[in-house]
């Protein structure tokens, strides 16, 4: 199996030139549109995040190479998982120490704006300076950033594994390109907090989520957890294995999670599945499915209301084709029908007379399970 999917891979690298972002015109038409999914922008990135801010601009970030890293130029796809890609013979897959940043007033121009934040300036660097001394940089991973603007300041979390296990942080900052100094007002409240994100409630209050899915009420100006944490999950299975964030869709709670269709790490489909609760802490629905492909992507509104999610490459082998995707059983191997780069995919979002909330991917390529799936859903 091994040769033959180092095969598929050679192949498709050479009928296939790694992918451009669509002309401006036909992104910001697409966008308009809100019927397909529209390739943003290239550059290698995982799990992006798409907040759009109250001063008009759209932010983006997600799992970078550390800026400048020439690795990047030299490969057309971030394949695998480190460990994976060495299995295959494969080059391992890139992930740098930095939060990056692109902004955009319209989904399709987008402006580079640095690297507002950097690991050996956190706040596990402060707590273990020889963890950092003692690995390399090479070693430094930051993974799954997000961003958000509060009372004027600058608020980002994200995981990492290493040099530090486990350390997650979030910070405050002054911009969201280049600051010289940062606050930690969590401290070792974010120390185990895989994947974390923040919501906040139409009373103001803000709840940190991670690990899938755990949740918690934050203190004022996020100085750590006010309450004990409390496990939520779908009635009848878990919402998956990360990238758990939540949502309110009327007055429904809406939480998001990421998993493998097969339910077997990097077997068939990286998916997106949700849930919707009365309370945020629950109980909440049974899981139902989103989207495929959509697996750790951010559910955002644009400027007219429209849902999106974004989507990335994650797969063992290049993307694969669109044409009868529906019906393929991508089982044997993690695939994605995604380009690196940025993708984002439009959602249809009903509440029904219930007040429940009924949300599905409306490019059809994305749009249905895939007959890998392991769950079988309600119609």
């Amino acid at each position: 199996m091994r040769n033959r999917l180092f095969f598929c891979f050679i192949l498709l690298i050479s009928v296939s030139f790694f992918a451009k972002a669509q002309d401006k015109k036909e992104i910001r038409k697409a966008v308009k549109q809100h019927n397909r999914a529209v390739y943003l922008k290239d550059g290698w990135i995982r799990d992006p995040y798409i907040y759009l801010c109250e001063d008009g601009f759209y932010y983006l970030t997600g799992t970078t190479p550390t800026y400048g890293d020439t690795r990047e130029a030299g490969d057309p796809y971030n394949l695998g998982l480190d460990h994976v890609s060495r299995k295959m013979g494969l080059k391992p897959s890139i992930v740098g120490y930095q939060i990056r940043v692109w902004r955009s007033p319209d989904l399709a121009e987008w402006e580079y704006l640095g690297e507002p934040f950097s690991l050996e300036k956190g706040y596990w660097a402060q707590q273990f300076p020889d963890a950092f001394q003692n690995k390399s940089k090479k070693n430094w991973l930051l993974w799954a950033p997000e961003m958000y603007r509060v009372d004027g300041k600058w608020v980002f979390v994200h995981t990492s594994p290493e040099p530090v296990g486990n350390g997650a942080n979030l910070i405050i900052a002054d911009h969201a390109d280049k600051n010289d100094s940062f606050a930690f007002p969590m401290g070792d409240d974010m120390r185990d907090k895989h994947d974390p994100s923040l919501f906040r409630d139409d009373d103001g209050t803000w709840y940190l989520t991670w690990s899938n899915t755990e949740i918690a009420p934050l203190k004022p100006d996020f100085q750590g957890l006010a309450a004990k944490p409390v496990h939520i999950d779908p009635s009848d299975h878990s919402i998956g294995h990360e990238g758990a964030t939540i949502r309110k869709i009327g007055k429904k709670y809406v939480l998001f999670g990421t998993a493998w269709s097969t339910d077997d790490s990097r077997k068939g489909s990286y998916n997106l599945y949700y849930c919707t609760a009365d309370r945020i802490t629950g109980p909440y629905s049974e899981r139902r499915f989103a989207g495929r492909f959509l697996g750790h992507g951010t559910p955002f509104q644009d400027k007219k209301g429209q849902w999106w999610c974004t989507a990335f490459f994650n797969g063992n082998i290049a993307p694969v084709s669109k044409l009868g995707i529906q019906n393929r059983d991508l089982s044997e191997t993690a695939q994605t029908i995604n380009e690196q780069g940025t993708t984002i995919v439009p959602l249809e979002v009903k509440t029904g007379k219930d007040g429940d909330v009924y949300i599905r991917a409306i490019d059809p390529a994305y749009a249905v399970p895939g007959p890998d799936e392991a769950q079988r859903f309600q119609p």
